[in-house]
């Protein structure tokens, strides 16, 4: 797996909590995340999210209720999160999860700030059906 050297750290525990919408994660670093559902679902690594290349991200709405309502191994390296809203396309890798716990004061800010460029909100709903716009069957 590109950029998983043999001194990433790997996850020791993870735990879904349905009630407060986390998912919980401690590495062998020491490191411990509690990573919003939210936040996991407006940054998947998927290509319905991500889009096919720089500059073609869609911005996810109306996610803050999302849950997780399923999530499985991928190998030794990632998990795969079935959300609520049927999503279920994006693989987390460890080093991605590492990043999203770590980084998640500055990922909340660039995601208000494109929600003010767009002239949207978080709770505004996705406009058309998801997906619809990538043209390719993930």
């Amino acid at each position: 797996m590109a950029g998983l050297t043999k001194t990433s750290p790997t996850p020791e525990s993870l735990t879904v909590h349905g009630q407060t919408k986390v998912l919980e994660i401690g590495f062998s670093d020491g490191a411990q995340f509690r990573i919003p559902f939210e936040l996991m679902r407006i940054y998947s690594p998927s290509a319905e999210v991500q889009g096919h290349g720089p500059g073609q991200e869609v911005l996810q709405t109306g996610k803050r209720e999302v849950t997780v309502v399923d999530i499985e191994p991928v190998g030794n390296y990632a998990v795969k999160p079935t959300f609520s809203d049927g999503h279920d396309s994006g693989l987390f890798t460890w080093e991605y999860l590492y990043f999203l716990g770590d980084q998640q004061a500055a990922l909340w800010q660039q995601y208000e700030d494109r929600l003010q460029a767009a002239g949207t909100d978080r709770d505004a709903p996705m406009p058309g059906k998801a997906g619809s716009s990538c043209g390719h069957s993930h």
